[in-house]
């Protein structure tokens, strides 16, 4: 079984940086896609950027300012967070797509709250 974990986001001001990160736990898999989505008050949760092996992919409202990145050795995925707006308030939640025996599976993180005030 997968396990996700998060570390905690927190209140920020805007103009601020923040940086997340989130470890896969479990054996008997390989890793092949890792991100983060995040889902704001009322609203559906969003991809935000996900690393597919070499290939990064961002939000459009993030691009320039926010910046994933992956530590295969670690099993764990960054994202860095700067020049954070207070559109980018939300909860966030780690996205893992694991293989094992030919068999793909989406797991998630339990989500951390970013709070960014104007």
């Amino acid at each position: 079984q997968v396990q996700l974990v998060e570390s905690r986001g927190g209140l920020v001001q805007a103009g601020g940086s923040l940086r997340l990160s989130c470890a896969t736990s479990g054996s008997g898999f390989s890793t092949t896609a890792m991100g983060w989505f995040r889902q704001a008050p009322g609203k559906q949760r969003d991809m935000v950027a996900v690393i597919t092996g070499d290939s990064l992919n961002y939000a459009d409202s993030v691009k320039g300012r926010f910046t994933i990145s992956r530590d295969n050795a670690k099993n764990t995925v960054y994202l860095q967070m700067n020049d954070l707006k207070a559109e980018d308030t939300g909860v966030y939640y780690c996205y893992a797509q694991t293989q094992r025996l030919g068999r793909r599976t989406s797991s998630w993180g339990q989500g951390t709250q970013v709070t960014v005030s104007s």
